[in-house]
């Protein structure tokens, strides 16, 4: 079996050298070899410049290849794996297109693992954590209403005027800023065109107060069944989104309108635009050599009874960039490294995943999340 990891982003490093470091098989593909080199290149000498036809030819039964590139290639990659045999893994969010790929990677026993990064990744295992202490726990009852929120972002250790600082690819951060999202509100749903349409403040439950904003992101409703909720559940909230520090919706409402002044504009101008202001924002606004990151993640859950809350519990994380690497880097590929091992191992069934909800994987890669980052409890609120 060989390993065939394709990218090596600003989010690639410490999974990518964990696995060299294992001893086990592994080619490093890049567009840009000498860039692969920089990061990898103490450790390997099995580099080479990526192209879809040549990682196709060198995959054989068995093989693992894992895709940390743009998300618009996954799905040929994964393709291309169903053809020669191979499994695959990826950080991303599973698109419609690599979820119809499911019926034939069961077909053929083989592993389309997604989703295991930071987020999507370490907050469904907490998701999944929190709703078996639920299920087990002595106030369960399928008449109690629930609320459930996921927040998770990356935020400069260091505060500047901007309220953000980039530790992934820039564009993309801003044509997140496009993306509709949907979630449940008050018992009801809840459609929103736009991020700060929707900001409101969030206490996070860390050792000493602190305040962010927080906004719906993406379509939270197919996570209601993924987190294993009893379709007979009264669910009152329901959201996954994005968190920010204070301050951030003034900083950026002048992007704000920028991106409403493209709507209805051609795709092509959109991206150009968004692109071009992206990298301008990166030149005043990327991280310096060697300042430390941050990436703060909060998934909680609540039921209540007679409006009285009954159980409510919390994951907390709090990491930041030091010696080993930025905190983005580490809490995105360390959790790809682990899902290529148990991959290997046999332990996740074939057909198409998101992080696994098993018991056993749940609570061992917890306990290794513990080691990443620098503040993780899981909080119970009534104590």
């Amino acid at each position: 079996m060989t390993i065939h990891w394709c990218g090596t982003g600003l989010s690639s490093g410490p999974g990518l050298r964990r696995l060299i470091e294992t001893g086990l098989p592994v080619v490093v593909w890049n567009r840009t070899v000498a860039h692969a080199r920089d990061m990898v290149g103490d450790l390997t000498r099995d580099i080479r410049p990526y192209a879809l036809d040549a990682l196709t030819a060198a995959l054989q039964p068995g093989d693992i290849a894992i895709s940390m590139l743009p998300a618009d290639q996954h799905v040929a990659i994964a393709r291309a794996c169903l053809a020669r045999g191979a499994n695959f893994v990826s950080s991303s969010y599973i698109a419609p297109e690599m979820r119809a790929l499911d019926g034939d990677f069961r077909a053929a026993g083989l592993v389309s693992q997604n989703e295991i990064g930071l987020d999507p990744g370490i907050d469904h295992l907490m998701a999944h954590d929190l709703v078996t202490r639920y299920r087990n726990s002595r106030v369960y009852s399928p008449g109690n209403a629930l609320s459930f929120t996921s927040y998770c972002g990356g935020i400069p250790k260091h505060p500047n005027d901007f309220r953000y600082k980039f530790s992934w690819a820039p564009a993309g951060v801003l044509k997140a800023l496009r993306s509709p999202s949907r979630s449940v509100r008050d018992f009801a749903e809840l459609r929103v065109a736009r991020p700060w349409d929707a900001i409101t403040a969030y206490d996070a439950p860390l050792p000493r107060p602190e305040s962010f904003e927080v906004y719906p992101n993406r379509d939270s409703y197919p996570f209601i069944a993924d987190y294993r909720f009893d379709p007979a559940w009264k669910v009152k909230e329901f959201v996954r989104g994005t968190i920010r520090l204070n301050g951030w919706t003034e900083a950026w409402t002048p992007i704000f309108r920028t991106v409403e002044a493209l709507e209805g504009a051609p795709a092509a101008e959109i991206d150009a635009k968004l692109t071009a202001m992206a990298n301008d924002l990166l030149k005043t606004n990327a991280y310096a050599p060697g300042e430390p990151d941050r990436v703060v993640l909060f998934v909680s859950l609540k039921a209540e009874r007679d409006g009285r809350a009954i159980f409510h519990e919390t994951w907390a994380m709090d990491a930041w960039g030091d010696a080993r690497s930025s905190a983005m880097a580490r809490l995105v590929s360390t959790p790809v490294s682990w899902a290529v091992e148990a991959v290997a191992a046999g332990e996740i069934p074939p057909g198409v995943h998101s992080a696994p909800h098993d018991p056993t994987l749940v609570a061992r890669w917890l306990g290794e999340v513990a080691r990443l980052a620098q503040y993780l409890e899981r909080v119970d609120h009534l104590v």
